[in-house]
């Protein structure tokens, strides 16, 4: 691990960022140009003292986990994504099959999104980055251990998840996760990671074999959904989904329409439900 390399690489990264790159108010006058160390923990899920010893070339070796969501908060290219890799002796994933590396277009327009909640997954259901409305609408799920990080998985195995959903519209969202895995296990036959996520689920649910057995298939799209937030309610939200040229990583944004009572809950949302980060589903 070359840690002097590392601590001048990250001083780097975070100088040339702005609050506003990463869709952060800019907040007080900074007497130094690019993000608080705060901020980029903030952003990366960690705590600032860990964030504090790295750059200070005293930290232990980060995880892979903690290097990918340093990669995303530093919103660094693939090449600067390998480089930060190799730093600290790993090898960087191979993105073929992991695809854990955000689109650089994908994250461009999630930090601009400021008043509707919008995440970006896999094709997989892998949640990869949130905005801040949607860490206060289904919980911070980047904060969550990665295996927890898949909102397909954690529907079927974590009867919490689906607390998220009013009731009468549970079986319509089992449904939407099973047939959209269909779709993208049998575009790619050969990936063993739609493969392993059909094999363990139907191993471990009885309701995710019992809506596989139906072979309904349906790629993820348009649609509307309704949310149970603990303080605010219930929101009607329309869900459109823009995908990455690869077509293995979405951008989902939620909007209320305006003048509907789920329009008001949601700018209520922005007001107060920001300081309930809670982890929740997603």
């Amino acid at each position: 691990m070359n840690r002097v390399e590392l601590t001048d690489f990250l001083r780097r990264a975070r100088a040339r960022l702005a609050p506003s790159d990463v869709g952060l108010p800019a907040g007080a006058r900074r007497r130094t140009p690019g993000l608080r160390r705060e901020e980029v923990a903030q952003l990366a899920g960690m705590s600032v003292d860990y964030y504090t010893r790295l750059e200070q070339s005293r930290g232990p070796r980060p995880s892979r986990q903690m290097l990918t969501a340093l990669a995303r908060a530093l919103r660094l290219t693939k090449d600067e994504h390998d480089h930060l890799f190799h730093l600290t002796g790993r090898e960087p994933p191979r993105r073929e099959a992991t695809g854990t590396h955000v689109r650089p277009g994908l994250l461009l327009v999630l930090d601009r999104l400021h008043d509707t909640p919008a995440i970006v997954v896999t094709d997989c259901g892998e949640v990869l980055a949130q905005n801040g409305l949607s860490r206060a609408l289904s919980g911070d799920v980047l904060a969550r251990p990665p295996r927890e990080r898949n909102m397909i998985r954690r529907f079927f195995l974590d009867p919490a998840a689906q607390e998220l959903f009013p009731p009468e519209d549970r079986p319509a969202r089992a449904r939407e996760h099973v047939a959209g895995l269909r779709a993208v296990a049998s575009a790619r036959p050969t990936d063993p990671e739609p493969a392993g996520l059909v094999a363990e689920l139907r191993s471990a649910s009885a309701e995710f074999a019992h809506l596989w057995s139906k072979h309904e298939v349906a790629v993820r799209r348009a649609t509307t959904k309704r949310f149970r937030h603990p303080e605010i309610g219930v929101l009607e939200l329309d869900c459109e989904v823009l995908v990455n040229s690869d077509h293995n990583q979405q951008l989902v944004i939620h909007t209320a329409r305006p003048g509907t009572e789920s329009y008001e809950r949601l700018q209520l949302l922005r007001v107060v439900g920001l300081q309930d980060l809670t982890p929740r589903s997603s």
